[in-house]
């Protein structure tokens, strides 16, 4: 897997955290940036931690499921990318109360986080490079989320829907991307 399609995955990953981060940001009001760094910072960490712990894990089940990997990994990325864009459409009300509490910032990262564990998982079975893979994803989690605190405290929550929806797009393509070419049909 190339960098790009890591880049991407990041990207699509990092969705969850841009939402949360614009809801902090909404809350926040005027910009603080010494919080909206502890926002990115949190979100970028555990958005790569989840990825490593679910390729640990991947690792150890990797020699039973070689023959299926490609199917596990289209439908792991379906499945979160659906959710995601599923999330999109079906608004639940207010993403986050206001206000700057670090236990919510933290429970936010690993809440926004889990469904890197999955993808962690995919990269054990498509024999990712893994360092490269989670440095890549946190950065790029790190700086979307700075980019959602700064955007939320200056525009509101109107991109929190469509953030989440590129980033659910974004994963199910990847998926697709990643069985296509298994099967033969992408180069």
């Amino acid at each position: 897997m190339g960098y790009g399609a890591l880049f991407l995955i990041g990207v699509g990953l990092s969705m969850d955290a841009f939402a949360a981060s614009i809801c902090k940001g909404l809350a926040m009001g005027r910009i603080r940036w010494r919080q909206g760094a502890v926002i990115a910072l949190l979100f970028g960490g555990f958005q790569a931690l989840m990825p490593l712990l679910g390729w640990a894990l991947g690792r150890q089940f990797e020699g039973y499921i070689t023959s299926i990997d490609h199917w596990i990994a289209f439908l792991l990325l379906g499945w979160i990318g659906g959710k995601m864009v599923w999330d999109a459409f079906h608004d639940e009300g207010d993403c986050c109360p206001a206000g700057f509490d670090l236990r919510e910032v933290l429970m936010l990262a690993v809440a926004t986080s889990i469904d890197a564990l999955a993808v962690g998982v995919t990269f054990a079975f498509l024999k990712v490079a893994i360092l490269p893979a989670v440095g890549l994803i946190g950065c790029t989690t790190f700086a979307i989320s700075l980019a959602g605190v700064w955007i939320g405290s200056r525009f509101g929550s109107r991109f929190k829907g469509w953030a989440t929806l590129a980033g659910g797009v974004i994963l199910c393509l990847i998926g697709l991307k990643i069985l296509l070419e298994h099967l033969g049909f992408l180069g």
